[in-house]
Formats: structure tokens, C-alpha cells, sequence
């Protein structure tokens, strides 16, 4: 041991001992070469001399430990002489270990005076802080803070623990944090406590709140250190928690969740026989706490390399049950744990377990579940998109057919960030092509047919498609690429979307181009006409915009502009056919305008809606490039799909690609028939010399398939125009000669249609040689069961597919599509026609094979479908009813061919809407398949029908009428039922059989006020009710034109009709009229068909949602107020006592006429229902007005008498037009010498109020006069 320091040591003390009161520079001279020289000091090493080694250090430092005690240097108050007293302490505590130093008197005042040292140690910045972390350092290493618990000082550990997490800092040396965990660790070992544990759990969550993270990590520090002495009283406070937490006497205890977690991470096995506490939470009935055990579990699964699932197996299986907890905000925190749960475990069964919870919520009955569950889904596929589940990818896309818009919100913003993300590594190569991704974009477009939300309207999906389907950098041919991939999973209705959206974006490109060049003749001439038309522009452009009406109004801000730049910059916009330059040529344009300009948001629409930025002629390249390639073969026929519909909406980007697409058509490949109807397309807008392609499409009109030859006569058509005629002269007669020949007939009858509806006189050249081929070798060859068929798919002969092609062919001689049928007559055709949809063959005597007729009737009944787009005033009552009467063809597939056709027709509005009681013929059917869909067909026909009167009546549109609305159909339903030969025999008193054939009528009538159809329009439903029982109320003082034997029938069908209305409409509106038959028996029918029918899904409106009207309908038909008919059979109805009734009804609605006509089911051009006779059936076009006020709900009137006058009224416009139009039974016998274009349409307008009715007799008075003169003219010619 070095001497001299001992002895400084000692003379230091002496030298304090003898002054009495020591200033402070003293004291701080001497305390400072006292404690260097304590620090030389060390303990003897040799235990033999220790004892007496440490006798000589006590003595020598004994001087000093006396004079600090003599002049209270533990208590001064000068900071510099605490911390040289401190030093000088710590030290003697050191040299003199394991002894105290000092007296237990003293020993509290020092421990003090060692905190407040240890308090300073967060100032790194103080000139001091070394000797501090000194003082720290030697207190750590002579664990002499363990002396404090030896003299009951157990409040200064407690602040002493507090200091350390206080005062610790991230930044701290690594010994300083190391002496605090020294400390508190001898403390612990030597005396834990709830009180000190308590300490450490605190700091332990305070991080990020109001202690420093260091805190938080130390005390980790200190439990991974101490976990056998913390165990029991962490252990302990936990399970108090989770027993009883309100028990528990702690602050801590509100977060005992978090705390578990903290220990979890640093000392797992600590909580091993704490964790399976949280089973019981998961379990218990309080949501709040559900969920916290979710998040916390959640957060422990989140752990990887803590194997928490192998573990606690049971706590996951229990964790995996709240996806399905019948709480939704447990399911929704369940999903939210989702995430960091599959990330940690990217592989195994953990992940494959919680992707199936996950898929499982995509359905559940909440819909905020089922965001979320698509977010989480989305989220974790773009983390690991090359591993991620592809049939999960196609589950969420699902989602974007959610019944809630919120849901098909989110999931199509999460699934474009998927499918940017999966577009970006398909072009980079960790990935391929795959269906389920492309699906993406597929059911992107569906939404276009969202009618709940205008977001999703062809407006704003166009957005969508431009901006967000692929990133902004992806090259024109990587999205190509992906295009071209896309047509192989679509169907119609993809491609329908498709071309709406781009049909949409090139009219707004065209009207844009029109408004620019206005605006240029503007400047030089400016007048009237010009500002009206650039209107118009305005008015057309608008309607491609998410908000007509404010862009409209932007639209006329945007013209006052004298900025030519910007239209400039628009105009140059719609020149760039290229994705690159026009993106470029945008983006100069907005940084031009800036953000700051008014009408920057809709400049920044329109020049997106402007741009080529969905399609460019880029595009158009590669797709052609694609198909010459035979890398591509598997998606020939997708990307001869994709450029089919491109270019039927851009025929303009093949221009400068004609050499190439020529070689490609003139390879015989499996695309030829779609290659030829993209050059029918693009013909007039590419540069191209016909007689370079002529050959090739004379070819196929020849010898290709019959769907090429269609195309490649329009392709004729389409590259040289309408003008030269010889063309399609040459061309028929090359036709007409292998016609003959008998070489590829089908094909060439195609041609000869096809022709036909592009050059008339062309084919009027031929048309004796080609009818009489038709008629004399086609329609008379006969066939026979034997015969085979060249499609072994089919099971009609070679011969039956010759007449209907012959069929077809005619057909289309009678439809061109521009200007007149030239000099041909329909009425040989009709009687062919109709002899073929009696008796499946065209001549006595002619038979064909029982397998073919059902396939030769279903040719000429969508003969007669065609044919009345444009000659239906030529289309007899019998016809008709053939016709619609194929929808009770006994074979499934022909029944159903029909059907879909018809129902193509009507959706297009193209054929006349009485064509729809078919669709009440099919849902009798006992096929369930075929009566669905036919159910299906009939609710879309009325709520499309019903939707697009309603708008002709509201507006004002000329010639609108009662024959707009759906109900009207009912009409044609009750003339085919009255001719239909299985309707029972008279005197058949049998309910059951009148309920089947009364089936069809029950199936229209209870759809036509069904609320649920109209989207629970209880006012169009009243309306329809008013006009049913009008319908049927008029029926009743007819007969029937047709066949007055028919007249009871008639009767009957009426009298089961009101009653089925009146049992089927849920409001108070009735009619309580006489009864003509059995009032008993109507009754007994309509129960029965009510019991076997309705059923919970026809069910109306609830009564929540029914408004009610207290309103009653007296009859008026005191000319059916005879007695005892209750009594009488059905047979008894005299058809004389029916005329009198009639004649007395005539005299009641006292319209000035005396004589009545016969009923005529169906008038071919003006079909109405007349005076006395509602069965006679109106066309749509030619009716007599029925009144606007019918459909303005604010005239509705629930009262008894406006209701009463409202039915009269409408009854007397159903039943008074009849003697002005004539039957159609005459009208069959005269048509024969008109045709369409004689008969014009009756203009007529409608009265404004029903109130008005003196106003409106007049004007109906003014109609029928019309009428009249029309009838007078006809009837002359």
C-alpha cells in the first residue's frame, strides 16, 4: 500500500479537524486533494495482512471521516463542496468495504446526499458530470446502497430507483447505465418488493408518454436481470388483474395488458403460467375487454421468435374464433391483428389458418367487417404478392360487387394498389401473367353497371381505367401485354362495358373537336345559330362528366376564356393518338395553367377525358405485333377480341397499319372471322386500295363460314362506300350462280342477305332467281329422321338448317339498312311465315322430320320478332299469337332460344312491348330454371318499361300514351288466353283447372304490382293498379272482334283479373264491382292461385313502406247488375245479352258515338283498346294520349272521389278510341296494299290536367278526328 497517499490523507483531516469554521475555498482545496488521493488508495489484495492493512486505512482516514461529520459537509449546501464530499464518501465507502464507513446515524444523511448526486446526472452538459458518474460508478461497485435497506431506509431505494429511470438518457455511456443496473440489481437480490416492482412496470410503459425511452429500456434491463426475484410479484399483480382488476389497489392495473406485453418481450418465461389468462378474456361477455385481448394476442403472435402459436396453441385456436365473434367490433380488431399476425408468420400453417379466418370475414353481414377485411387482405398481398393466395385475390375482388357502396369503394381502391404493384413485377420478372390478378380489372369494369352510385358510373370508371388501372411509367407494351390477356376472361358484358366507357370518351372527343372548330367560325362570324350550337356541344360533352350540370356550367365559363392557349393546348391534345405525347402534352398544359387557375380541377377532367390515355394507335401496333408473333398463340383470339373492340370504337388507329393487318388476313388462321369484322370497322377510315382486299372478301362471301361472310360483305361496304352499286351487283350474281350450283350454300344465302341489307337494287336484280331457289328447291325438299347432320352437337338436319338460313336471308331482304325495302312485298313472306309456325313446313305436302319443326318454327317466329321492328303493321292477330306462343313450345331449348332472343329485342326497345306476355306464357312452365329466369325477364322489362314511360309522361314527349306502360301488355295477355285452345271447355265448373290456365295471368299481374320491382315506387304501383282495373273494367262491356264467340271468354278472364288485382294490391285501392260470373267461384280460383304461386319472394312492399289510401272504387257497370248470375253456369253467357250491355255501356260514357266496332286484339300499327272493347291491342307508337296527370304524384288524391273520377277517366280514354282505329281484323284484310312508310303516326299531345276535363274532351275530340281522317286514308288506299 503507497504510503503517501494514506498520509495526505490523514493531514488533510487534521488540518479540517482543527479549523473551526473552514471557508469554502478551503474546504474545496482540501476535499479535492483528499479525494485524489482516496482514489490511489485501493484495498490490501493479500488476506493475511488484511486486517491489519485495514486498521492502518481507518486510522488514516479516520482525520477526515471526523471532520466531514464536525463541520456537517454531508449537509452543505454548496454544490461544488456536496459533490467533493460525495466523491471523498463514496470513496472511503470503497476503501473501507464491506464495513460502513460512518455510523448508522449518519448513514441516511449520506444516502441523501448520493441521490441528489445521482438526481444531476441527466445534465451531460454540466462540467460536472464525470465526477458524478464517478460517485455512481463507485456506489454501484461497493454495493453500498445495499446498506440502506440494512438501516430501514427503504423510502430513499424507492427514490432512488425513481431517479435512475428519471434521469437516464439514450445517450448515457454505456458504464453509467450499467452502474444503475447494478444498483437496483443488488437491491432486488437482497430485498424485492411490490412496491419497487411496481416502480420498474411503470417506467416500463411509459415510453413515448412522459418518460424517456431509455427508462423504458432499463427497466427491461432490470426484469430480464431479476426475473426469478420480480417473478412473483409481477406474476402476482397480473393475475390479480385478470381475476378481479377492480380489486386490485393499483394505478397500474388499468394497464395490465400493456405491461404483459413489455414483460413478455423481455422475459417470456416470466409469464408462462400468466398468459392463458387471456383464454378467459376472449370468452367473457364484455366486448371492451374481447377486444383488448384480441390486440393484445394479437400483438404476442406478432412476436415471431417467441413462438407464441406453438406455445399457447389453445390461446391462438381461441384467438382465431373472434373472426367469427358475434360482436363487430371484436371481428373488426380481430382483422386488424390480421396483418402483423401474417407478416411475422409469412409461411406455415399459422398464416394459412388466418388467411381463412380473413377470407371468411370478406363475407360477413356487416359491412364495415367487410371493408376492413378486403383492406387487411389487399395489404398483406402487396407485401408478399409472389406468395400470396391468388383465389383470395379473387375473393376480395368479389367485393366490388358488394351490396354496400362504402365496401365497393374501399376494395376498388385496394385492389387498383394490388394491381399497380402486380403490374410493376410482371414487368420486372419475378412474375407472370396470372387470371386471378387480371380478373382485377375485369370486375373493375362491371361496376360500370352499378346504378346505386354515381362514383361508379361510365363517367368516372373511365378515370379509373386511365389513371389508376396501371403505374404512370408502365410501358405502352408491358399494358398492352396486359390487355391483351384480359379479353380471354371476358364476357359480353366486360366487352359491353369497354366500349360504353370508350364510346363515351370518344363522343366527348368528336363533340369537343366540333366545339373548337365553332369556336374558330365564331370569331370570324358570330350569330344565333352558332351560339345554339355550341351549346348543344356544351350540353352533349357535359354528359360525360361525374356532374352534368356543373360541367355545363364550367363549359360556358371555359368559352369565355381569351386564353388560346388553352384551347390550343385541348385541341393538340386530341391530336396526339399516342399514350407518351399525349401524356406529355397534358402535363405541359397543367403546368402552364398552374394550380392556381379557377377552373384548374376541371381543366385537369377534361384534358384527361381529352387525351388517348385508355388507347393509342401504340397500342393497335402491338397487339398486331402480338398476333404475328407465335410466342402469343395461346392469346390469339384475346387480342384479336381486344382490337375488335377497340377498333370498333377508334376504326381511325389502324390507319398506317393496312400492309400488316392485310398479311395477317390473308393467313388462314383461327381468327379470320374476327380479322375481317375489325376491317367491316375500320373500312372507311383506313388508307387502303380496295381491289388489294376485294379478292379476299369475295373469297369468303363465297367459301367462308357464314359468320365471315356476314362480316366481309359489310367490310365491301364499308372500304368502297354505297355509291358504287356495280359492286354488290357483280358480286350477287357471282353469288346467285354457286347458289345454284350448290356449292357452299349457307354461306352464300349469308351473302345474299347481307347484300340485300346493304344494296337493295343489287339484290331486287336477283330476286326472282333467288326466291325461286328459296321456295322451289329449299323450302320443298323434304327430310327425313335418317338424315344426318353435319353438327353432331345438333340435332337438326342439314336440309332444316338450309330452310331457316333461306329464312334468314329472306328475312333481311325486308330490313336494309338505309332507305326502303325498294320494290319487294311482305305478305308473301308473312304467309310462309305463318305456315311455318303452324305446321313446321312451308308447302302441303312437304314434311319434315319431327326433330326439325321445333327448329323451323323457332326460325320464323324470330322471323316475326325481326320483322316487326319494321313491318308490324303488316303482322296479323294469328301471327302474333303463333309467335308468342313459341314460349310454350314443349321443347326446353327451343322455348328458351326464343325467349332470350325476344328479350334481346325488347331491351333495345326494338320490337313492340306486347311481345313481353310471352314472358307470362314461359313462367307457367314447370321447368323451375326456365320459369326464374322468365320471372327475372318480366320484373327487368316492367321496372325498364315503366321507368322510360314514366319520363315520355312527365316531359311532355310527343307521342307518348298508355301503351308506354308495361301494364298494357295485359291486354295481348287476355286476348291469347281468350283464343287459346286449351281454355276450358263451358260448363267446367272445376277451379283447379281454371287456375292453371289462369296461371299465366296471375304470374304478369302480380309482377306488374309488385313495389319490390319498381324499387318500391308505391305511386308507379297505385298507377298501375288504376290502369289494370281500368284494362279489365272495359274488357268487360266489349266483344271480341276477332271472334265474337270468344266475347264469354273474354268476360271470364276480366272478372278473374280484377280480382286477382284487388288481391294482390296491398293498399286500400279496390274495385268492388258486379260480378258478371260466379262471384264464388272467381274467388275459389284466385285463392287457388294466390296458395300454389305467390310466394315470399313476389310479396309487395312492406307496410312500412305502403302508402295507404283509404280509398274505395264503386263499379260503375250497372249494366252488369242483372240478377241471379251468381247462380248461373259460365256457359250461360248469351252473347246477344252481351251486346245489350254493351250498347247500354256505350250510352253511359256518352262520348258522342252511337256505333261501336269490333274488338281487334292486336292493330298492327295503332293498336288501342276501343269503346267497349279493350282487347283491341295498340301499338306503342300510334295510341291516343293518356293523361300526364297520371303520373304527376302531386296530383294523387286519396280521396274516395278523385279516385273514383281518376279510374272513370281512364276508362273512358281506354275504351273511346276504339272507333277511330280500325280492327285489326280489317286492317289484316287492307294491309296487304299499304306499307309502313303510307301510314304515318298520329301526333298527338297530351291534356295537363285531369281537373281539366272539359279541356281534355276537347282535345281527344281534336285526336280522334285525327284518327278518323287517318282511317279514311287508309282504308281509300
Amino acid at each position: 500500500m503507497d504510503e503517501s497517499p494514506l498520509q495526505l490523507v490523514s493531514e488533510i483531516g487534521d488540518h479540517l479537524g482543527r479549523r473551526a469554521r473552514p471557508n469554502k475555498d478551503f474546504l474545496v482545496k482540501s476535499l479535492r486533494q483528499a479525494a485524489n488521493a482516496l482514489s490511489q488508495i485501493e484495498q490490501p489484495l493479500e488476506t493475511f495482512q488484511k486486517t491489519e492493512a485495514i486498521k492502518k486505512l481507518e486510522a488514516a482516514i479516520n482525520p477526515l471521516r471526523k471532520s466531514i461529520l464536525k463541520h456537517g459537509l454531508i449537509k452543505h449546501t454548496d454544490k461544488e463542496v456536496k459533490l467533493l464530499v460525495a466523491i471523498c464518501v463514496s470513496e472511503v465507502f470503497r476503501v473501507l468495504a464491506p464495513e460502513p464507513p460512518f455510523e448508522d446515524k449518519y448513514l441516511r444523511d449520506i444516502f441523501i446526499l448520493f441521490l441528489n448526486m445521482f438526481k444531476e446526472l441527466s445534465d451531460t452538459a454540466s462540467p460536472h458530470f464525470l465526477r458524478r458518474v464517478k460517485v455512481l460508478e463507485t456506489v454501484a461497485r461497493c454495493k453500498c446502497c445495499v446498506v440502506m435497506l440494512d438501516v430501514d431506509c427503504h423510502d430513499l431505494v424507492l427514490e432512488m430507483f425513481n431517479i435512475f429511470f428519471s434521469c437516464v438518457r439514450e445517450h448515457h455511456q454505456r458504464s453509467l447505465i450499467d452502474g444503475f443496473l447494478s444498483i437496483m440489481k443488488h437491491v432486488l437480490n437482497e430485498e424485492a418488493s411490490q412496491a419497487l416492482s411496481d416502480v420498474i412496470l411503470l417506467n416500463l410503459i411509459k415510453e413515448g408518454k412522459a418518460a424517456p425511452p431509455a427508462a423504458s429500456q432499463l427497466a427491461a434491463s432490470v426484469i430480464q436481470t431479476c426475473e426469478e426475484k420480480l417473478e412473483p410479484f409481477v406474476c402476482g399483480f397480473l393475475t390479480s388483474c385478470f381475476l378481479d382488476r377492480d380489486a386490485v389497489d393499483s394505478e397500474l392495473k388499468e394497464f395490465y395488458h400493456e405491461i404483459l406485453f413489455k414483460v413478455f418481450q423481455c422475459a417470456p418465461h416470466m409469464l408462462l403460467g400468466v398468459i392463458p389468462n387471456l383464454t378467459q378474456e376472449l370468452l367473457t361477455d364484455q366486448v371492451d375487454v374481447r377486444i383488448k385481448a384480441v390486440k393484445l394476442i394479437g400483438k404476442l403472435l406478432a412476436l415471431p421468435e417467441h413462438h407464441v402459436v406453438q406455445k399457447y396453441h389453445n390461446l391462438f385456436v381461441e384467438f382465431k374464433n373472434r373472426f367469427s365473434d358475434k360482436s363487430a367490433e371484436v371481428r373488426l380488431s380481430a382483422l386488424q391483428c390480421a396483418k402483423v399476425c401474417y407478416i411475422a408468420n409469412p409461411s406455415g400453417n399459422v398464416s394459412r389458418e388466418i388467411l381463412t379466418a380473413l377470407e371468411g370475414r370478406l363475407l360477413d353481414f356487416d359491412d364495415r367487417v367487410r371493408t376492413q377485411a378486403a383492406v387487411v387482405a389487399c395489404d398483406l398481398a402487396r407485401t408478399t404478392l409472389r406468395f400470396f393466395p391468388r383465389k383470395l385475390i379473387s375473393k376480395v375482388a368479389e367485393r366490388l360487387r358488394d351490396k354496400k357502396i362504402s365496401v365497393r369503394k374501399k376494395a376498388l381502391e385496394k385492389l387498383m394498389d394490388v394491381y399497380r404493384e402486380y403490374c410493376i413485377m410482371c414487368s420486372e420478372g419475378p412474375m407472370t401473367a396470372s387470371d386471378h390478378f387480371e380478373q382485377i380489372p375485369c370486375k373493375v369494369l362491371m361496376l360500370s353497371y352499378d346504378k346505386d352510385c354515381k362514383d361508379f358510373r361510365p363517367q368516372n370508371m373511365e378515370l379509373v381505367i386511365a389513371e389508376d388501372l396501371f403505374p404512370v411509367f408502365l410501358p405502352v407494351e408491358e399494358r398492352t401485354r396486359h390487355w391483351i390477356h384480359l379479353p380471354s376472361l371476358f364476357t359480353s358484358s366486360h366487352v359491353k362495358a369497354l366500349i360504353s366507357i370508350l364510346s363515351q370518351k370518344r363522343r366527348l372527343q368528336t363533340e369537343m373537336q366540333i366545339y373548337l372548330a365553332q369556336r374558330k367560325k365564331e370569331k370570324v362570324s358570330s350569330s344565333e345559330e352558332m351560339e345554339r350550337r355550341i351549346k348543344t356541344s356544351f350540353v352533349k360533352m357535359s354528359a360525360s362528366f361525374p356532374d352534368p350540370l356543373k360541367a355545363e356550367e364550367c363549359f360556358h365559363k371555359l368559352n369565355q376564356m381569351k386564353d388560346s392557349k388553352t384551347f390550343n393546348a385541348l385541341e393538340q391534345l386530341l391530336d396526339d393518338r399516342t399514350i407518351k405525347s399525349a401524356q406529355q402534352t397534358r402535363d405541359k398544359f397543367l403546368k402552364m395553367i398552374g394550380d392556381k387557375h379557377p377552373h384548374f380541377e376541371f381543366l385537369q377532367l377534361l384534358s384527361s377525358k381529352c387525351s388517348f390515355n385508355i388507347f393509342s394507335s401504340e397500342h393497335v401496333q402491338y397487339i398486331l405485333d402480338h398476333i404475328s408473333s407465335s410466342g402469343f398463340e395461346q392469346h390469339l383470339k384475346a387480342s384479336a377480341k381486344l382490337l375488335l373492340a377497340i377498333i370498333s370504337v377508334y376504326p381511325s388507329f389502324m390507319r398506317g397499319l393496312e400492309e400488316q393487318f392485310q398479311l395477317l388476313l390473308e393467313e388462314n388462321n383461327s381468327i379470320n372471322d374476327t380479322l375481317v369484322e375489325v376491317l367491316a370497322k375500320a373500312g372507311p377510315h383506313i388508307k387502303a386500295k380496295f381491289s388489294e382486299f376485294y379478292p379476299l372478301l369475295e373469297r369468303i362471301c363465297l367459301k367462308g363460314t357464314r359468320f365471315q361472310s356476314k362480316h366481309a360483305v359489310s367490310a365491301i361496304a364499308a372500304l368502297f362506300g354505297s355509291s358504287d352499286e356495280f359492286i354488290f351487283s357483280k358480286l350477287c350474281k357471282e353469288l346467285v350462280d354457286s347458289l345454284y350450283s350448290g356449292l357452299n350454300t349457307p354461306t352464300v344465302l349469308q351473302s345474299l342477305g347481307c347484300i340485300a341489307q346493304h344494296s337493295v337494287s343489287a339484290f331486287e336484280a336477283q330476286n326472282q332467281e333467288i326466291r325461286s331457289y328459296i321456295f322451289g328447291r329449299i323450302f320443298q325438299a323434304e327430310s327425313s329422321e335418317d338424315e344426318p347432320s353435319a353438327d353432331e352437337t345438333s340435332d337438326c338436319c342439314d336440309s332444316c338448317k338450309l330452310k331457316i338460313y333461306a329464312l334468314k336471308a329472306l328475312v333481311k331482304s325486308f330490313l336494309p339498312h338505309r332507305g326502303s325495302h325498294g320494290k319487294l312485298h311482305i305478305n308473301e313472306l308473312l304467309d310462309t311465315l305463318s305456315k311455318l309456325l303452324q305446321t313446321g313446313y312451308a308447302f302441303d305436302g312437304i314434311t319434315s322430320c319431327e326433330n326439325d319443326k321445333p327448329h323451323i318454327k323457332l326460325a320464323a317466329a324470330k322471323s316475326v320478332l325481326q320483322l316487326s321492328r319494321r313491318w308490324d303493321l303488316h303482322i296479323s292477330p294469328k301471327i302474333f299469337r303463333l309467335t308468342v306462343l313459341m314460349a310454350k313450345e314443349p321443347r326446353p331449348l327451343v322455348k328458351r332460344l326464343f325467349l332470350d332472343k325476344m328479350h334481346k329485342l325488347l331491351k333495345e326497345h326494338a320490337i313492340p312491348s306486347r311481345y313481353a306476355c310471352a314472358y307470362a306464357l314461359a313462367a307457367s312452365d314447370h321447368c323451375k330454371d326456365l320459369q326464374d329466369a322468365s320471372l327475372k325477364n318480366i320484373e327487368e322489362f316492367i321496372k325498364d318499361y315503366s321507368r322510360k314511360a314514366q319520363i315520355r309522361q312527365t316531359s311532355g314527349v310527343q307521342g307518348s300514351s298508355l301503351m308506354d306502360y308495361p301494364a298494357y301488355i295485359v291486354v295481348f295477355l287476355i286476348h291469347l288466353l281468350a283464343h287459346d285452345a286449351g281454355f276450358p271447355p263451358d260448363g267446367c265448373q272445376d277451379e283447379q283447372v281454371y287456375a292453371q290456365f289462369c296461371s299465366p295471368l296471375f304470374w304478369a299481374l302480380q309482377a306488374l304490382v309488385n313495389a319490390n320491382v319498381v324499387n318500391g315506387d308505391t305511386e308507379l304501383i297505385n298507377e298501375a293498379a288504376l290502369y289494370l282495373l281500368s284494362i279489365f273494367r272495359a274488357i268487360k262491356k266489349t266483344e271480341d272482334a276477332v271472334d265474337a264467340h270468344q266475347t264469354p271468354k273474354l268476360l271470364i278472364l276480366a272478372e278473374i283479373g280484377i280480382s286477382i288485382v284487388n288481391e294482390l294490391n296491398h293498399t286500400s285501392l279496390k274495385c268492388l264491382t258486379k260480378f258478371s260470373v260466379d262471384e264464388s267461384f272467381v274467388k275459389r280460383v284466385v285463392h287457388i292461385l294466390k296458395s300454389q304461386i305467390s310466394g315470399p319472394a313476389t310479396t309487395t312492399l312492406s307496410k312500412r313502406r305502403r302508402k295507404v289510401q283509404e280509398v274505395t272504387i264503386q263499379s260503375s257497370d250497372v249494366e252488369h247488375n242483372t240478377s241471379n248470375l251468381a247462380s248461373q253456369k259460365i256457359a250461360s253467357l248469351s252473347l246477344t245479352g252481351t251486346r245489350e250491355k254493351q250498347k247500354a255501356a256505350a250510352k253511359e260514357i256518352g262520348l258522342g258515338y252511337t256505333r261501336k266496332r269490333a274488338l281487334s286484339p292486336i292493330d298492327s300499327e295503332s293498336m288501342v283498346l276501343q269503346n267497349e272493347h279493350p282487347a283491341t291491342v295498340m301499338h306503342r307508337d300510334d295510341a291516343s294520349k293518356s293523361s300526364k296527370s297520371v303520373l304527376e304524384k302531386k296530383q294523387r288524391s286519396s280521396s274516395r272521389a278523385s279516385a273514383t273520377t281518376k279510374l272513370s277517366q281512364l276508362e273512358s280514354h281506354v275504351s273511346s278510341v276504339d272507333r277511330i282505329i280500325p280492327s285489326l281484323k280489317e286492317n289484316a284484310e287492307t294491309s296487304k296494299s299499304i306499307t309502313a312508310s303510307n301510314y304515318p303516326r298520329a301526333e298527338l299531345k297530351e291534356p295537363h290536367s285531369l281537373r281539366l276535363r272539359e279541356r281534355k274532351d276537347r282535345k281527344l275530340s281534336w285526336t280522334y278526328r285525327q284518327h278518323q281522317k287517318m282511317f279514311y286514308l287508309h282504308r281509300c288506299k
